[in-house]
């Protein structure tokens, strides 16, 4: 079977057996190569940066999606970026089994990620007190050429107009075949050894035999904790992954929605039986455009939490987890930063403020179908359809 992308669940064709595909460090692709038969075609790594970017600046909060790529080898003969390509260009996995040689990476990504950092920041008002990548996704990629004279691009079978240095055959006979393995992690409960459910780029994978959630770890699946949130059962509804976390903020008393309604400066007096509701921050589990997924997470945030039907799975359809635990501990900074008040005074303060996961719950909250948007009544929200579907792409 032919892996693309956006897998993370494969299907063995001889015995149906599902597997979640393990990258060890990172996913590795090619981009395809329309050299003529003969051609002596090598591979030049570019490392790739996907997600979404937010920087904390004197006006408030700026978002946007990146999604950028630069040469991980430090030479000039090659274009210093995939440009566009990396988005219109159908990926593969890169192939381990074929006679395929690659060029060995040279730049780390720690240099690359922080060439990134500096060319982000110079579009931004000055200071930038914080900055968040949020459902990051580091990837290399593989762009073919081959020489003859001169440099070709095989992707177009066309000439990039650069003459072959004479160190050209030194160069290339440095490729060798990638060494790289995916690892097959078997989608079997490991409680019940029931069959785990999960869209192919599912994060969080259930047993709807034993009522359980895991996430893929490295060597074997993670129980997860969740509950969700009660719907109307007259309504067409789908329910939302949220990732809810309870945190320590240095520097800040945030024990209770007491706490929150006065560091927010909400909009109506704290009542006394707010101590008694914990604080949590919560944080989509799905990736969503950038502009929807800040207001989102500070709206759930700042608003009453419901009361939760846990330790069970709801009835219905779920919407699959995309976006990782990890992702959403990162955004947490980004989310207190959006509706502390005064930014004056504490803006200065977040590149040192520290936040300190205590506990953390996968909850499915329910979403109202209407015809172009799915709506939560409780929590006043408004999601554009078409915002989930063009998220496959983020």
């Amino acid at each position: 079977a032919t892996l693309t992308e956006t897998d993370r669940l494969f299907s063995c064709e001889f015995c149906r057996v599902r597997s979640y595909l393990m990258p060890g460090d990172h996913f590795r692709y090619q981009l395809p190569s329309r050299a003529p038969d003969g051609k002596a075609v090598f591979y030049v790594p570019y490392w790739r940066c996907k997600g979404m970017l937010f920087s904390c600046v004197s006006e408030g909060v700026r978002r946007r999606f990146v999604d950028v790529s630069h040469q991980a080898v430090d030479n000039r003969l090659f274009p210093h970026s995939l440009g566009f390509r990396s988005q219109t260009l159908k990926l593969q996995f890169a192939s381990t089994d074929s006679d395929a040689r690659f060029l060995p990476s040279e730049q780390s990504l720690n240099t690359v990620m922080r060439t990134f950092k500096d060319r982000f920041s110079k579009l931004l008002p000055q200071p930038v007190y914080h900055q968040a990548h949020i459902g990051e996704n580091i990837s290399m990629i593989y762009a073919p050429f081959y020489g003859e004279n001169r440099l070709y691009d095989a992707v177009l079978n066309e000439t990039t107009g650069r003459q072959l240095p004479e160190a050209f055959g030194e160069l290339v006979s440095g490729c060798t075949r990638l060494d790289w393995k995916l690892r097959f992690l078997p989608t079997l409960c490991p409680e019940c050894g029931w069959d785990l459910e999960g869209e192919t780029d599912s994060l969080v994978l259930l047993c709807r035999n034993c009522n359980s959630a895991w996430q893929p770890g490295r060597k074997r699946l993670h129980r997860t904790k969740f509950g969700h949130v009660a719907a109307d059962n007259d309504a067409d509804i789908i329910f939302l992954p949220f990732w809810r976390i309870r945190a320590d903020v240095a520097r800040f008393h945030l024990d209770s929605y007491y706490d929150l309604a006065k560091i927010a400066n909400l909009p109506k007096v704290p009542r006394d039986e707010w101590r008694e509701i914990p604080f949590r921050f919560w944080s989509p589990g799905f990736k969503i455009r950038p502009q929807t997924f800040l207001p989102l997470a500070t709206k759930m945030t700042l608003t009453h939490p419901p009361n939760l039907v846990t330790d069970r799975l709801p009835a219905g359809e779920l919407y699959p987890v995309t976006l990782a635990l990890e992702s959403a501990v990162d955004s947490l900074k980004v989310t207190l930063a959006n509706f502390i008040k005064p930014r004056k005074i504490h803006y200065p303060t977040l590149q040192e403020l520290s936040i300190m996961v205590a506990g953390f719950r996968l909850i499915y909250v329910p979403f109202v179908r209407r015809h172009h948007d799915l709506t939560q009544p409780q929590f006043k929200f408004t999601i554009l359809t078409n915002q989930l579907k063009l998220a496959k792409s983020l």
